[in-house]
């Protein structure tokens, strides 16, 4: 049963409120005539809710409500107040309050406001709930992951592989489908590492023109060229002691894959401008979502520059292959664009969460946030529902999930089992002419009868077609 609070200074109001919830037998209610007990009142009692009125002498209800927020959030508020005051409503509810109600309180709006807030509230314990699953079991490092939302096993293994790198100085090549993360965890290489007391320097590497390449990353001396009215350290020189994260590595242009080669090789570089040698004392983290592999056999990507760079190699799987963290992360973002936004949603609905778990996402999380960002912005009602969603999501699952014809729904093996156990009564149990017929080995055909569990029908005795094999059938071994 829900505990809920009324404070209020005025006896009548209390009475009447105390009489009318508590007949409703939903709910456990107390009640506080003295504001200054709040605090304390409240501090003790373990309470899902507070009726709260605003104008009270000594502790008023703004006062209360500025302090529930901070020190219990997991309780809800409904204002209470004689004047109907709109700009009261708002900032009460910016503060935090469910909901505004003018005296005298209408018993049914009342109680329909009541069992509202108190939805809220059980879903949010069933988000914190969520919210517990991400526990990062068998992580060492969980502030680094801090960013990483995920249950999935796989996944997990996939993160205490990225300590054990993270902890050594080897180069770091992260790769996989575009939103899988790979810089939340380019920048959690860093936390863990030795250097994470120092710079880590994020760069999309393949938006530099050649002739840029050197200027960007090296840096220059003043006067070096056209435009260099001042000297300008380059993004090595600024990751000093640290590590460089280069983004999108598979999309640099090769002449500057060779400088940069070049400064791998030798850990020194110049500025342009100058013929002082500087030291390049940085760990590269780089990440691409290109096979740089099939990149190097086209011709597009320096075979020694992939073997500097993949010295240890991270493989980020995509959010459809991570079973059980759709529902996690769309809940997470749909409280963080809640929040933004200035808005009161309470739930994602059931249809719209199927739609998110049976999409597959080929823009991976950041998809899945974009999809939820856009939902929460044009959804005016309480529930995050299906029209808020994008009609491409909506017609993709639409389509993967029509339903088929039973005679195609079968699976490629049903159809072979099928097939074989006609074959097998067509020849009267006869195995060697089955095989025949079917195109396979008697040993492959014998190896797909246990593979699939088909019982064969013994030979038929007497003549025909089945006759010829008898002799041989009856020295075959069980399988």
């Amino acid at each position: 049963m829900n505990r809920i609070l009324v404070i209020d200074d005025n006896e009548a109001v209390l009475n009447y409120l105390l009489v009318s919830l508590t007949q409703t037998q939903k709910f456990d209610v107390e009640v506080l005539s003295d504001s200054t007990k709040s605090f304390e009142k409240i501090d003790s009692g373990n309470y899902d809710l507070v009726l709260l009125d605003m104008d009270m002498p000594e502790v008023t209800g703004w006062d209360v409500l500025r302090w529930i927020r901070p020190n219990h959030p997991e309780i809800e508020v409904i204002i209470l107040t004689g004047v109907e005051d709109v700009k009261l409503a708002v900032e009460s509810m910016k503060i935090g309050a469910y909901d505004y109600l003018c005296k005298p309180v209408d018993s049914a709006r009342l109680l329909i406001t009541l069992e509202r807030a108190l939805e809220r509230s059980r879903l949010r314990d069933e988000i914190s709930d969520l919210r517990d699953q991400v526990k990062l079991e068998g992580i060492r490092h969980k502030e680094a992951f801090k960013d990483i939302i995920t249950q999935n096993k796989s996944f997990l293994r996939i993160l205490q592989k990225v300590e054990q790198i993270a902890e050594s100085e080897n180069n770091v090549l992260i790769w996989g489908e575009s939103g899988t993360g790979k810089e939340i965890v380019a920048k959690a290489i860093h936390k863990i590492s030795r250097r994470h007391d120092k710079p880590i320097i994020a760069v999309n590497a393949g938006v530099f023109a050649s002739e840029l390449f050197a200027s960007e990353f090296f840096g220059h001396e003043k006067g070096a060229f056209t435009g260099a009215v001042v000297s300008k350290n380059g993004f090595f020189e600024e990751a000093n002691g640290g590590t460089l994260f280069l983004d999108e590595i598979g999309e640099l242009e090769l002449p500057i894959q060779a400088k940069l080669l070049r400064v791998l090789q030798e850990r020194e570089y110049f500025r342009v401008g100058s013929t002082e040698r500087r030291g390049a004392d940085v760990r590269i983290v780089a990440s691409t979502n290109k096979d740089l592999s099939a990149e190097i056999e086209k011709g597009r990507f320096r075979r020694d520059l992939y073997y500097r760079l993949n010295i240890s190699s991270i493989f980020l799987s995509p959010l459809r292959e991570r079973k059980g963290d759709t529902e996690l992360l769309a809940y997470h973002f749909f409280e963080k664009h809640n929040k933004i936004n200035n808005k009161k949603i309470e739930i994602i609905s059931k249809d719209v969460m199927n739609i998110l778990e049976m999409y597959d996402y080929p823009g991976n999380i950041r998809e899945l946030e974009n999809i939820i960002a856009g939902a929460v912005v044009l959804e005016n009602g309480d529930t995050l529902s299906k029209r808020s969603l994008p009609p491409y999501l909506v017609k993709a699952v639409a389509y993967h999930v029509a339903p088929l014809p039973s005679s195609v729904r079968k699976s490629l093996t049903k159809v072979e089992a099928e097939h074989i156990q006609r074959v097998l009564e067509y020849t009267g149990g006869n195995r060697t002419q089955a095989a025949q017929i079917l195109g396979i080995s008697r040993v492959g055909l014998l190896n797909k009868l246990k593979d699939y569990g088909i019982d064969v029908i013994p030979p038929a005795r007497g003549g025909g077609r089945q006759q010829s094999e008898k002799s041989h059938e009856d020295k075959e071994p069980s399988i």
